[in-house]
């Protein structure tokens, strides 16, 4: 899946999430971007990113990110398919 694919789809989840029809991401979008993204909604946003894209994230993964788009290569990397 495209990083733009994957980009998209966070969009959709971000808004619902953060129930925010105006959210518009980009790779630099951090928490600190958005008002209503707290330590609690990110758990939330977490929890129904896997649900969607049927993964699982590792606690470092999780903390090691500093922007959505770190989010999207790591979701990217989980979904390629391995060789």
């Amino acid at each position: 899946m495209q990083v733009e694919n994957i980009l998209q789809e966070l969009n959709l989840i971000f808004r619902d999430i953060l129930d925010n029809d105006k959210i518009s991401l980009s790779r630099t979008t951090t928490a600190d971007d958005l008002e209503e993204w707290d330590s609690l909604t990110h758990i939330q946003l977490v929890v129904a990113i896997e649900k969607k894209f049927k993964i699982k994230f590792t606690a470092a993964e999780i903390q090691g990110w500093k922007n959505v788009g770190e989010m999207c290569d790591t979701l990217q990397n989980k979904l390629s398919p391995k060789t």
